[in-house]
């Protein structure tokens, strides 16, 4: 699935069993709609929280407010609070990151530059 939003607070790296680190963070899709017969326009926020395990290196340029693509396998996670009370979420194991739009441009321009593994040189084209 792929989609499209804003980022709701600064991302945050975690290690996990020790050896792995994981960047999380969270999407906020808006959406709006007009029921039929209506003339009043509803809006919706739905937030989708999103794991990327392919490097802590994208961490330093997702920052709140960032508007992200992202791709990856979407599932649903139901669970009890800490009351009993009945909670769900939805989620995203990424497989691909796209930088829309950031307050920091150009810094992120500069940090996505220098993400390159191979050298311009290499480039097949």
């Amino acid at each position: 699935m792929e989609f499209t939003g804003r980022i709701t607070a600064d991302a945050k790296i975690s290690n996990v069993q020790g050896d792995k680190e994981v960047v999380n963070f969270s999407v906020a899709l808006n959406d709006r709609f007009r029921a039929k017969g209506s003339t009043e326009t509803k809006e919706y926020v739905t937030y989708i929280e999103v794991a990327w395990w392919k490097g802590t290196g994208i961490g330093k340029i997702l920052k709140k407010g960032a508007v992200v693509t992202v791709s990856g396998r979407v599932f649903p996670r139901a669970y009890l609070d800490l009351k009993g009370n009945p909670r769900a979420t939805i989620n995203c194991f990424a497989s691909d990151i796209k930088l829309i739009h950031s307050k920091k441009q150009d810094q992120a321009k500069e940090i996505q530059a220098d993400a390159l593994t191979e050298p311009i040189e290499n480039l097949p084209f």
